[in-house]
């Protein structure tokens, strides 16, 4: 595994490398972003793969309800769609 990976579903750093100008900046004029979005990202990947719920998503990932938040976000503005295909 690679040093940036902690579980086989977290991304490459090439993978990251690929997608990580598609992730949507902050919202301007608010609080500037606090969470880092290749462990959000990441965090998205695990649920995806392992089918385990929400709550259960490991503590060496964001708080999962702030996962949850941007996987809604990135599901209804098409940003889930490019980074998976761009994948």
């Amino acid at each position: 595994m690679k040093k940036n990976q902690t579980y086989p579903t977290d991304l490459t750093d090439h993978q990251w490398d690929c997608i990580k100008e598609l992730i949507p900046p902050a919202k301007p004029g608010g609080r500037p972003r606090e969470l880092d979005m290749r462990a959000i990202i990441n965090g998205i990947w695990y649920i995806v793969v392992t089918g385990c719920q929400w709550r259960m998503l490991p503590h060496e990932y964001p708080a999962w309800q702030s996962v949850y938040t941007y996987f809604r976000r990135f599901r209804d503005d098409g940003t889930w769609q490019r980074l998976h295909n761009t994948l």
